[in-house]
């Protein structure tokens, strides 16, 4: 969750502000924004949607989901294999906490390895099966130390132990002695990879990054171990280069031709050392996947494609290569044949597949199956295992959701595109309910995602299945600024936040409207982090146009944000708005504070309070702004979380406020 997010197909990177949470009225002439860009923006959208294509499917088993049913469902965001194959190390929530258990062959229940109050992620398992490694930090504080677990349960051990640095994105060699990771400190923007050595928990940094607006992280090591692979990326993610870092003197030279201006990375090695697999936008603004050879400097492109397709992970046999196609806002995985670059997609059931983890190989050792994730607008997630040759169907391992979520009974997600005020091509995810007639009396919400360069898809939501089972339209709006469509697209919005991406969303409402469905008077709006900040731009700007809204951890003052935000938030927020001294009418034009005095739209707020995206003072702005206006506005803190809400209790207790707001400003006849 953050305020930028970086989707599961891409590389970790250290991301900054996201969740996923009319007539058009000209920005106000004090506070110009940037002109909008002459004529549409390119995009791999080429068909609009007719807006009477909707249709709600009749089902008469069709039920309000329980939201008890909701909160049930476990999340399980990694999965990696043991050694031997046998077992599978995932991070849970089952007890309420995302913890460590265990998966073995055979059994029914997974054993828990380990206990505590916060979330633990980034897992990888040690050569030789007996030790778990992850990373986790204090109540959602975003200072993270790596630790130490016995694989059949024990005492917890801290590795770094260094409360004014955070460790991100670890990665260990092939033969477990040694991890890479980005080192932060706490009151800085600087970040730089290090590697510290098991045995002796030794840590050293070998790069030494001078310009904020660039950090570092690790992507693995080569197989001899000689080398990490790492890269150096723009703050906002639009251009990153690949390096070799020599493990011995931290010497680093660039792994691959690449320029600055774009963005280059090495998802894996090939097991023989030879070939890099790539995921790079070089020359199209849209990544493809390639492989680069290391020996002849050859580089070998897949077959062209104008969507998104990532890299992933080379089989131990060194005969495939796996690539992730996000076609759209839905994933498949594809098998590609190394000796004649033929790509097979992998059998598994339609909707959002991933590899379960970029931390090691999603690869069965023994067996060599690929243990994957999968869920859609239907179906929560839940882990597969594919076999690679095709020969067997995918066989699901996990079942995470409580049993009456049956996908026949639950709302699905439809893709749509719709023209914006400029004629770019917008694409929104739309959770259609059962049994609507279509007479202009039902009820809409529209649900602004996280980043902003983050992207609406098709997953599971208990957000919108909440929403939808009760009679509510949802539709998600992928607005200028989002990923998944190209480079142009993703920095559309750069400069000019709340102005043409708020038009985006606008074109939404203009698009429930056209069903036919949906009554304009009832339409609610709702997101977190950069969905909380289009929340209240929206309802600041557009004040006639929303009957409710709620906003989770959004931001209402640019100006504050600088000031008490985390260090490396500021240079994304550079990246977005410039320096607030030297481009205050840009600040002022896209602070929701600026509008806020015409805010008449019930107003939800929701927060953590230890936040280090979106600060709690954010959300104080915005209550007391709201209640200025004589605006019936309600808002719950959430001790102990930080950019999101990971207790089990919290997050049911956010799901049932905003459900019930909704349903008591704007109901459903």
């Amino acid at each position: 969750m953050s305020f930028r997010h970086v989707s599961h197909l891409r590389p970790l990177v250290l991301s900054a502000f996201c969740l996923t949470a009319a007539p058009v009225m000209a920005p106000m002439a004090a506070y110009a924004a940037k002109p909008p860009t002459k004529g549409p923006i390119a995009t791999p959208v080429k068909d609009i949607t007719n807006p009477n294509s909707l249709v709600s499917p009749v089902n008469p088993n069709a039920r309000p989901v329980p939201l008890k049913d909701l909160t049930a469902v476990r999340a399980a965001p990694e999965a990696v294999w043991t050694p031997d194959g046998k077992h599978i190390v995932l991070a849970t929530n089952i007890a309420g906490r995302i913890n460590i258990w265990k998966l073995s062959e055979g059994e029914m229940t997974p054993v828990q390895l380990s206990e505590s109050e916060n979330p633990q992620s980034n897992l990888f398992v040690s050569p030789d099966g007996q030790t778990v490694y992850f990373l986790s930090d204090i109540d959602g504080k975003e200072i993270f130390d790596l630790y130490a677990l016995p694989i059949n349960g024990g005492d917890v051990v801290n590795l770094t132990d260094t409360p004014d640095l955070t460790e991100r994105g670890a990665r260990p060699s092939l033969d477990g002695k040694l991890i890479a990771f980005s080192i932060r400190p706490r009151d800085s923007a600087i970040s730089n990879v290090a590697v510290m050595d098991v045995a002796t928990r030794k840590v050293r940094v070998l790069t030494d990054e001078k310009d904020g607006n660039w950090f570092w992280f690790a992507s693995g090591f080569t197989p001899d171990g000689k080398y990490i692979i790492a890269h150096r990326n723009r703050s906002d993610d639009s251009a990153g280069t690949p390096w070799l870092i020599e493990v011995a003197t931290g010497k680093a030279v660039q792994a691959v031709p690449s320029k600055d201006t774009e963005a280059t990375y090495i998802a894996d090695v090939s097991p023989d050392g030879k070939w890099f697999a790539l995921s790079t936008n070089a020359g199209t603004g849209q990544f493809h996947a390639a492989l680069y050879n290391r020996e002849t400097f050859e580089t070998k492109r897949l077959k062209p494609t104008p969507w998104e397709q990532m890299a992933q992970q080379f089989s131990p046999d060194g005969k495939y290569l796996i690539v992730s196609n996000n076609a759209d806002g839905r994933g498949t995985l594809d098998r590609v044949d190394l000796a004649t670059l033929t790509e097979t997609p992998l059998r598994i059931d339609p909707g959002f597949v991933g590899l379960a983890t970029s931390a090691q190989s999603s690869f069965n050792p023994v067996t060599g199956k690929l243990l994957v994730n999968r869920d859609a607008g239907d179906s929560p997630l839940d882990y597969w295992t594919v076999d690679l040759s095709g020969a067997e169907p995918a066989k699901r391992i996990t079942r995470l959701a409580i049993a009456s979520l049956d996908p026949v009974n639950l709302p699905k997600n439809t893709i749509v595109h719709y023209k914006s005020f400029d004629g770019t091509p917008i694409s929104a995810v739309v959770t259609m309910p059962f049994n609507l007639k279509r007479d202009g009396s039902n009820p809409a919400i529209v649900m602004p995602h996280g980043g902003p360069t983050g992207q609406s898809q098709d997953y599971f939501s208990k957000y919108t299945t909440a929403l939808a089972s009760r009679g509510y339209i949802v539709i998600q709006p992928n607005f200028r600024g989002s990923t998944g469509y190209g480079l142009p697209f993703q920095l559309a919005n750069q400069k000019d936040l709340g102005n043409g991406d708020l038009k985006d969303v606008m074109g939404a409402v203009d698009f429930l409207k056209a069903t036919g469905y949906v009554d304009p008077k009832k339409i609610g709006i709702t997101g977190g982090s950069y969905g909380g900040y289009m929340t209240l731009m929206a309802i600041g700007k557009y004040p006639d146009s929303f009957a409710a809204a709620v906003q989770q951890f959004g931001i209402i003052n640019w100006y504050t944000m600088w000031e008490n935000g985390d260090a490396g938030l500021r240079e994304y927020q550079r990246a977005l708005l410039g320096d607030p001294m030297t481009n205050k009418a840009l600040y002022d034009a896209a602070s929701p504070m600026t509008y806020a005095k015409n805010i008449k739209t019930p107003l939800l707020t929701l927060q953590g309070e230890n936040d280090a995206r979106v600060p709690k003072n954010q959300a104080a702005e915005v209550v007391e702004r709201v209640k200025a206006n004589g605006t019936p506005t309600e808002v719950a803190y959430y001790p102990a979380e930080g950019h999101g809400f990971r207790k089990k209790e919290n997050a049911a207790d956010a799901l049932s406020r905003v459900v019930a707001w909704f349903e008591k400003y704007l109901p459903v006849k």
